[in-house]
């Protein structure tokens, strides 16, 4: 699995309605609003780099309303939730 962090900047009178087409997106896991020098966060979980190209590149830079986006991708992740879930089924 390979995950993406997607940092986007859109514009501000479409932010909503930019952040429910992202969300709406297969391969898209969440899109959160917040603050500081983005608008939009969208987690991007895919199983090879084929389809990161296609969610980020052919999708989610050609929704109207986004004016930039910057792609962050994940080496390794680290969660409680993917720990427990290592722990559940015996890994080590």
């Amino acid at each position: 699995m390979i995950s993406a962090i997607v940092l986007i900047n859109a514009d501000v009178a479409r932010i909503p309605e930019v952040a429910q087409a992202i969300a709406e997106q297969s391969g898209v896991s969440e899109v959160y609003s917040v603050t500081g020098d983005c608008d939009l966060i969208a987690m991007v979980r895919v199983r090879d780099h084929d389809q990161l190209a296609d969610v980020i590149a052919d999708r989610i830079n050609k929704t109207p309303g986004i004016t930039q986006t910057r792609t962050h991708i994940a080496f390794r992740t680290y969660s409680r939730h993917d720990l427990e879930a290592a722990f559940a089924i015996g890994l080590d």
